[in-house]
């Protein structure tokens, strides 16, 4: 008796669709990252992409706890000497609120080839409406 392992052929994919309103974005971030990678199957493999394609709406009514809101910074860098950039995630929430559920998911995921393409399967929208409608996504209720 061998172990099984899946092949890439062999992988049906679902759409899932999640509405973050309310939600903790940590929690979030971990179930959508589970369901990217494949892990809620029977089927995983760790090396084969066998996740479903996740879609999270409402990502600007996504709730954080403790002092996060004014203590949590997002770091990047223009690769210019003093390019430094620092933002909050109150201002991160205020502009580009999808940005911070794409990064808590994407650091839950593996960080390489196998990583971008199961993050590409990954959209977030603003509001409660989305484009991925012909694909008759399952709506996925997730406990507070």
């Amino acid at each position: 008796m061998g172990t099984f392992m899946a092949k890439a052929e062999d992988v049906e994919r679902k759409w899932y669709v999640i509405d973050a309103e309310g939600l903790t974005l940590g929690r979030l971030a971990s179930e959508a990252a589970k369901i990217l990678r494949g892990k809620n199957k029977p089927i995983f493999t760790p090396y084969v992409d066998t996740g479903d394609y996740v879609i999270i709406v409402n990502a600007e009514k996504v709730v954080v706890t403790g002092k996060k809101l004014e203590q949590k910074i997002y770091f990047r860098h223009s690769d210019y000497v003093g390019g430094a950039k620092y933002t909050t995630l109150k201002d991160m929430l205020a502009k580009h609120p999808e940005r911070v559920v794409e990064h808590a998911v994407r650091g839950m995921i593996p960080h390489g080839a196998l990583g971008d393409k199961q993050f590409k399967k990954l959209h977030v929208y603003v509001g409660p409406d989305h484009e991925q409608a012909a694909q008759k996504p399952e709506v996925l209720k997730l406990e507070v």
